[in-house]
């Protein structure tokens, strides 16, 4: 079953408060389209080590993120170009940034 989509600026704010109430901040890097744009998540973890998460749907059409940069942490200028890359495709899209210590999400989220 699909889950209801809510409009992508409404979810990014839920997603930037959730996260702060656990203690770990986030800032929007990039706003992309208010109803429909697609979302990457920069995840800044201990020594300057980030990942990127990029939206995706499961087969029943729940959301769910991958690491778009790899298993492995990655730098910043590694982070920069996949984002610069991904938004010369899509300039609607939205790029958020999370203080994650462990690089895991500050906010619910299915990693597949």
């Amino acid at each position: 079953m699909e889950e209801s989509r809510l409009k992508t600026g409404i979810w990014v704010r839920a997603m930037l408060r959730q996260a702060g109430q656990k203690g770990n901040p986030g800032m929007v890097l990039h706003r992309g389209d208010e109803d429909a744009g697609s979302v990457l998540i920069v995840l800044l973890g201990r020594d300057r080590r980030m990942c990127v998460l990029a939206a995706t749907r499961t087969p029943d059409g729940r959301r769910a993120w991958f690491r778009a940069t790899g298993e492995a942490a990655v730098d910043q200028d590694s982070v920069d170009t996949y984002v610069a890359r991904q938004r010369e495709r899509d300039p609607d899209i939205w790029v958020v940034e999370f203080d994650a210590p462990d690089l895991v999400p500050p906010f619910e989220a299915k990693l597949i």
